[in-house]
């Protein structure tokens, strides 16, 4: 071949080298030094009305995001009482507790002081059922609490994981329709 070599193949036989490169130092996005560990609670607050269930969501980030209201539990507090006030806090509305509906691990970092701090939170939710107040009281912390009937909340949510917790939430309440109905049927 007048002198000239052949390259060598870049390609590996079968099943060698497969192994992905040891990572070296900090993962991308991933904060160094501290994380803090939180523990919230929130709920899914409805109402029967003439068309079916309604569900209160709430509006943040300049009513980007749809979400449930939730927020940090307080030292005594048990998490049916935070999710009691942080939902009456976001929402305007106070509701009698019920079943808990599902537990969110969260994992983010956030920016304190110039410095990245990962936090860790667990967000425990519960089905509350509307006794009264209005959303036009709900506080500054949130752009806006509307009520929407159970699909359109449904698909209103920002977040895939607060869907589910709407999910768990609505089959609940189909089933405690589907027991009071059989209660009150003539014998």
């Amino acid at each position: 071949m007048n002198g000239m070599t052949k390259q060598p193949s870049r390609r590996r036989p079968a099943g060698a080298g497969t192994a992905p490169p040891a990572r070296r130092g900090r993962r991308k996005g991933r904060a160094a030094g501290r994380t803090l560990f939180e523990i919230s609670a929130g709920g899914v607050i409805y109402r029967r009305t003439a068309r079916g269930i309604a569900i209160c969501l709430i509006a943040t980030k300049g009513g980007t995001r749809w979400q449930l209201p939730k927020g940090k539990r307080e030292d005594g507090e048990s998490l049916e009482e935070t999710a009691a006030r942080e939902v009456a806090e976001e929402t305007g509305l106070i509701g009698r507790v019920g079943s808990r509906l599902e537990k969110i691990e969260l994992w983010f970092t956030w920016n304190e002081a110039g410095t990245a701090v990962r936090h860790h939170k667990l967000v425990y939710f519960f089905l509350l059922e509307y006794e009264r107040g209005d959303t036009a009281d709900h506080d500054d912390e949130v752009e806006d609490a509307r009520w929407f009937d159970a699909e359109e909340a449904r698909a209103r949510l920002t977040f895939a994981n607060e869907r589910r917790v709407v999910d768990r939430a609505l089959d609940i309440l189909a089933h405690d329709e589907k027991r009071s109905a059989a209660d009150v049927r003539p014998s």
